[in-house]
């Protein structure tokens, strides 16, 4: 962004924002999410973080950026006074607490994009539906585990439970959908599995027949069938991953796009720790592992499989006894 550009954010807008405001800005995002913002996005970002500036009173973006850097670092020092054992329920409890309570998950919902839709690029459930699920038929294992990563308001992974109920959602077979994102925001919708009517008619009508519930106030949910695959937990994919694997489908699409190459190298070579070695990988249409990593073979249509390696991951035939992967995908006590 030119110094022009920080005058004209200054006369023209109703809050200052000057150069040094949006590299701050920049440099918060890439830390707490690895979304690399670049200057041409400075009018999507004065965009949605004014609705913030003015929902918390302040004056200006400077005002704003000091708010996130002192809260930052109380949070840092909050976690660096507390004991780091992960086991101790109460320090990561505090840590949450810090951190739910500060304006950073607002400023994160606030600048993740959110743009998705049932059967989203449909040649990716036709896939799953045509090529992969016959070939699960065939194995002695019936245990699924499939992950939805940045799964935003959850159309995705409903996609994937509708296209895989039948006839996976039933004994012997042991089907989990683990839907997780970064955002607290869409989370709220995928967990309530609740949508508008404007958005049914892009899912298959033999779907909506069979799993579709109609209420009366021009919303639908899914049946029993459907919402008991899908579980949705908060996840940052910067962070640590609590779950341990094998899955045997890691749908990431249309997330790399905000990375940089080196947060993009970090992620798949977690990604290839978790999947089973006949597992899959679906990537956005946009996006591509040239250059990236050598660890998948190209099959087609953004869709990927891991390589095999002198130390590859528990097969999905023969799945880890008890992993932490089984803690995420349980259903809580109260739903």
């Amino acid at each position: 962004m030119s110094s022009n550009t920080a005058k004209l954010f200054v006369k023209t807008k109703e809050f200052p924002m000057s150069m040094a405001d949006f590299s701050a800005i920049r440099q918060l995002a890439y830390e707490h999410t690895g979304i690399v913002l670049t200057e041409r996005k400075h009018h999507m970002v004065y965009a949605r973080l004014s609705r913030r500036i003015r929902a918390l009173k302040l004056a200006s973006f400077a005002q704003y950026v000091a708010l996130l850097n002192t809260q930052t670092a109380n949070i840092a020092t909050t976690n660096q006074n507390l004991v780091t054992d992960s086991s101790d329920n109460n320090n990561n409890a505090v840590k949450h607490h810090r951190f739910e309570t500060s304006e950073l998950p607002a400023f994160i919902n606030a600048l993740t994009t959110n743009l998705t839709y049932f059967f989203r690029e449909p040649h990716h459930f036709d896939y799953l539906k045509n090529i992969i699920s016959p070939q699960w038929l065939t194995r002695k294992n019936k245990r699924l585990r499939i992950w939805s990563a940045g799964c935003s308001s959850g159309e995705e992974a409903y996609s994937i439970a509708m296209t895989l109920a039948m006839p996976f959602a039933h004994p012997p077979w042991d089907l989990k959908i683990l839907a997780t994102d970064v955002d607290s925001n869409v989370l709220n919708t995928a967990q309530q599995g609740r949508y508008h009517n404007d958005n049914r008619g892009v899912i298959p009508t033999d779907f909506v027949s069979k799993y579709v519930h109609s209420q009366a106030d021009e919303y639908f949910t899914f049946t029993p069938e459907i919402s008991q695959l899908v579980h949705v937990k908060p996840l940052n994919l910067l962070s640590s991953w609590p779950m341990k694997g094998p899955f045997d489908v890691i749908f990431c699409r249309n997330v790399f796009i905000y990375f940089d190459n080196d947060t993009k190298r970090q992620i798949l070579a977690q990604f290839h720790q978790l999947l089973a070695p006949d597992g899959y990988l679906i990537i956005g249409h946009s996006e591509t592992l040239i250059q990236l990593s050598e660890h998948f073979t190209f099959i087609g249509q953004t869709i990927y499989q891991p390589r095999s390696t002198a130390a590859p991951a528990t097969s999905a035939a023969n799945p880890m006894p008890s992993t932490s992967n089984d803690t995420l995908l349980r259903k809580p006590e109260h739903d």
